[in-house]
């Protein structure tokens, strides 16, 4: 078992074994979720690119061009400032 202390000003240092097996780097965020009493789970909640990569393809949806999203977002600030 692998443990860690908590400082007085609640800080937690996360060993560098654990940081390893979670791939955890600076400026990760993780999560604390308590399960039970006086229980919880470390769980990463920050994703690198190649993990969220196409997660937004849908086959059926239609592509649009770079002058096309630019339009979109020119359009949406517009909206946005009356």
């Amino acid at each position: 078992m692998v443990t860690a202390t908590l400082t007085s000003k609640g800080q937690l240092t996360i060993p560098k074994t654990i940081r390893d097996s979670l791939h955890l780097r600076t400026g990760d965020r993780i999560a604390f979720i308590v399960t039970g009493h006086a229980e919880a789970v470390l769980k990463p909640v920050t994703k690198s690119v190649d993990e969220v990569f196409g997660l937004l393809h849908s086959p059926t949806q239609t592509r649009r061009s770079i002058d096309n999203m630019k339009a979109a977002v020119a359009t949406r600030m517009r909206s946005r400032k009356t």
